[in-house]
C-alpha cells in the first residue's frame, strides 16, 4: 500500500480505477494495428513499423498544421471499415483501457465514417458492441471488471445527425448510452443539429456536444442553452468568461460560467490533446487547474489515444506533475466522471460505492488534496 502522504507515482495510478468519458475510437488504435490491417487492404501509410509509426502519428497531431493533424484520422478510419476490423479495433480499445485500470468508458465514434466497404450504420454498430462485450467478458475472467458503452457521434459538417440521433434510440438498450456531435466547430454550430437534439430529448436520451474547443462562448453557449447538452466535450473556452485578479487571488465568473458551475454540467477536458489544439502552453497553464480550483464538474479524458500518446494514466499523471494533486484529487475526478456518466442511476451509484470508493479509501487517508 502506498504511503497516502506521498505523491501518486505512475504504476500507484495505473493501477487506481479511473472513468474516462471521452475517448475515440478511431483514435486509439493500436500502431501496429493500423499496419497490420493497412497491409491486409492495401491502404499506404507514412511509416513502417509500429514504434515509428505511433511517433508519426503523435508529431502529426503536435506539427501545428490542421492538414497533417486530419491526415492521421484518414489512416486510422481507412482501417475500420469491415465488420471484423471494428470489432478487432473494439476489442483491442477494451483490453488496453483494461490494463490502463479504467473501470468505466464511453467510446464513441462516427458510424457514417465506417461505410465504404459495404457496411450498413446497424451493422457498425454491431461489430463495435461484439468487440466490446467479447474484450469485457474477457477482461473480467481475468479479473478487471470494466464497463463500456458507446456513444455515437455525427459529424457537424455533414447532414446525418438526425439518422444517427435515430440510430442512437434504436440501440439505447444494445451498449448505446448518447449520442455525439464533432468536427470543425466554427462554420458549423450546433443549432444546426436542433431537429436532432429535440428528437433526442422527446426520447429521453442523453447526449454530449463538443463545444469550447476549437471556437469559443457563443459554442458553448448555443450547445446548453439551444440545444440542452447534457455535458461539454473539452468546454475549455469557458476561461473566456472568467476574470481573474491581476495576482490570481480571486476569480469573477460570467453568467455564463456560472451557470455551468451551478448547474454541475460536466466538462470533459482532455490535457493533453488541448495542448496539441492551442488551449494552453502546457500542462500547467492549463484551464483545468483553475477550474478545478473553482469546483466546475471537471473530468478527465484521453480523447486521442494514439495521436496523443496518452492514457488515462499519463493524463493523471501529468495533472499530478504540474499541480500537485494528491489521492483525494484523483478520486474526485474519477467520482465527477462516474457522477456524469450516461448509465443509469443505480449502475453509476454501484460502481461509485463498488469500485471507486474502496480502492480509493486507503489512498486517501489523511492525506490533503
Amino acid at each position: 500500500m502506498p504511503d497516502v502522504g506521498s505523491k501518486p507515482s505512475e504504476p500507484e495510478l495505473r493501477r487506481a480505477p479511473k472513468v474516462l468519458l471521452h475517448d475515440h475510437l478511431d483514435g486509439g488504435l493500436r500502431p501496429a494495428t493500423v499496419l497490420e490491417i493497412a497491409d491486409e487492404i492495401g491502404h499506404a501509410l507514412p511509416a513502417s513499423s509500429p514504434e515509428k509509426l505511433g511517433t508519426w502519428f503523435v508529431e502529426s497531431a503536435d506539427s501545428g498544421s490542421l492538414e497533417r493533424y486530419l491526415e492521421t484520422f484518414s489512416h486510422t478510419v481507412a482501417v475500420m471499415q469491415r465488420g471484423s476490423d471494428l470489432r478487432r479495433v473494439a476489442r483491442e480499445c477494451v483490453e488496453d483501457l483494461a490494463a490502463d485500470g479504467v473501470v468505466y468508458a464511453e467510446v464513441r465514434y462516427a458510424p457514417e465514417l465506417h461505410l465504404s466497404d459495404g457496411l450498413s450504420l446497424q451493422e457498425v454498430v454491431d461489430s463495435v458492441r461484439e468487440g466490446f462485450e467479447e474484450a469485457s467478458a474477457a477482461a473480467a475472467s481475468d479479473g478487471h471488471h470494466i464497463v463500456i458503452r458507446q456513444l455515437l457521434t455525427a459529424m457537424r459538417q455533414e447532414a446525418r445527425s438526425r439518422e444517427i440521433a435515430e440510430l442512437t434510440v434504436a440501440n439505447r438498450d444494445r451498449g448505446v448510452v448518447g449520442f455525439d456531435i464533432a468536427g470543425a466547430e466554427a462554420g458549423y454550430p450546433p443549432t444546426r443539429h436542433l431537429d436532432s437534439f429535440e428528437y433526442l430529448q422527446r426520447e429521453n436520451m442523453r447526449f454530449t456536444i463538443h463545444a469550447g474547443e476549437g471556437f469559443g462562448l457563443p459554442s458553448i453557449w448555443q450547445a446548453i442553452q439551444w440545444c440542452g447538452a447534457d455535458r461539454l466535450g473539452h468546454g475549455v473556452r469557458i476561461m473566456d468568461d472568467i476574470t481573474v485578479s491581476s495576482d490570481g487571488a480571486d476569480a469573477e465568473l460570467g453568467r455564463l460560467a456560472a451557470y455551468v458551475r451551478d448547474k454541475r454540467i460536466p466538462l470533459e477536458m482532455c490535457p493533453t490533446s488541448n495542448l496539441q489544439t492551442g488551449a494552453a502552453a502546457s500542462i500547467g497553464e492549463h484551464p483545468i487547474g483553475l477550474l478545478t480550483q473553482l469546483r466546475f464538474r471537471v473530468t478527465v479524458n484521453t480523447d486521442n489515444r494514439l495521436m496523443s500518446g496518452t492514457s488515462m494514466t499519463r493524463e493523471m499523471q501529468r495533472l499530478v506533475d504540474a499541480f500537485g494533486y494528491g489521492w483525494s484529487d484523483i478520486r474526485w475526478f474519477a467520482i465527477n466522471a462516474m457522477k456524469s456518466a450516461f448509465l443509469p442511476f443505480d449502475e453509476r451509484l454501484a460502481i461509485i460505492d463498488d469500485a471507486l470508493k474502496p480502492a480509493y479509501a486507503p489512498l486517501v487517508g489523511g492525506a490533503h488534496g
